[in-house]
């Protein structure tokens, strides 16, 4: 029986006009990003669409190009924060602060004095690339910085939002500290248990593709994320209460973005197929708490693409990435611009 995924038509009818309405308005919070800034600035926080410098991504502790919040006035962090809001829900908006809160947290894990730059809670850079006063022309923007690299595009009124890192390191912060207990990922790990957990023996034998959990995730920052074939379980060959959990999964990773964008996602996920969408799992099948062995999953379909990895400093430190496989950069949608461009010629 095909999985579908029920949403009132009511939302449907809503879904472009939604997503016409976000473009403007990412725009508007941009240009008054912009604005702040001093003729000295603006250089290093802007670049051409078309630059490579668009497609260099990372989620490490590394020199980036974009203007740093170090060195951000308190307007310009107010304006550059307001612009992120206008892309993430608030309970991604909240993920993206306790992942930079982290930083404070390695500090003292690694005992780093505090003008240490490597884990630093203000090395978070934001890029703008073309021009979002020209709405008819694509233009796009990144966050970036240590376990973060969020990367949008706006193309003819639609937005593109992956490639899309979060991270957390520490997965669970265990040491004495007011974070103390903190998980900023804990649903994303729970939740790819709990489903693994719903597995008969015979499904986890499709599942499971080995007992050594990746370093790291597979698709790790390349321009273009490319796996050679789907393993795992399919949701087509899932139970009712299992396509339950899994789509409560997804759905956890897609809740981190503005509805629109969320529910953008979930139509295209629909009309791929949800019941071409595969479940894989590596690595320990019992959470790490104390044991130090890793644990991977990946969540793998057409055109869509989460993966997730916990498998570093003791299996306390997680990674997270969602690519479109199609889309991401907003190249599916840049490629029916300059179709719909061509053809008016």
């Amino acid at each position: 029986m095909k999985t579908r995924l029920l949403i009132p038509a009511f939302l449907l009818m809503n879904l472009t006009a939604s997503a016409q309405a976000l473009a403007p308005r990412m725009a508007k919070a941009a240009q008054a990003f912009l604005e702040t800034l001093t003729p000295e600035q603006r250089p290093t926080a802007t670049f051409a669409y078309a630059d490579e410098q668009r497609f260099d991504w990372h989620y490490v502790p590394r020199e980036r190009k974009g203007l740093s919040m170090k060195f951000m006035t308190e307007p310009q962090r107010q304006a550059a924060m307001a612009l992120l809001r206008t892309a993430l829900s608030d309970p991604g908006y909240a993920k993206v602060q306790e992942i930079i809160d982290l930083e404070n947290v390695l500090r003292v894990l690694e005992k780093r004095p505090p003008n240490d730059t490597r884990r630093d809670p203000e090395n978070f850079a934001f890029t703008v690339f073309g021009d979002p006063t020209q709405t008819r022309d694509p233009w796009g923007w990144r966050m970036e910085g240590h376990h973060i690299s969020l990367n949008f595009s706006s193309v003819d009124n639609r937005v593109a939002y992956t490639p899309s890192f979060f991270g957390s390191n520490p997965g669970h912060v265990l040491i004495d500290v007011p974070q103390k207990g903190k998980r900023v990922l804990g649903a994303e790990e729970d939740l790819g248990f709990k489903l693994l957990n719903a597995l008969t023996d015979a499904q986890k034998k499709q599942v499971i593709l080995g007992d050594s959990a990746p370093w790291e995730i597979f698709t790790e920052n390349k321009r273009k994320a490319q796996l050679t074939k789907f393993d795992g379980l399919a949701m087509g060959e899932m139970t009712a209460d299992q396509k339950k959990t899994f789509l409560q999964l997804v759905q956890t990773y897609l809740d981190r973005y503005h509805v629109t964008l969320a529910k953008q996602q979930m139509k295209d996920l629909e009309k791929a197929g949800l019941d071409n969408i595969y479940f894989a799992w590596i690595g320990d099948r019992e959470p790490a708490m104390g044991r130090k062995r890793g644990h991977y999953y990946r969540i793998h379909g057409p055109t869509f693409l989460i993966e997730f990895d916990n498998t570093q400093n003791d299996a306390n430190h997680i990674h997270t990435v969602v690519r479109d496989l199609t889309n991401d950069w907003g190249e599916d949608l840049l490629q029916a611009h300059y179709q719909k461009q061509h053809s008016k010629k």
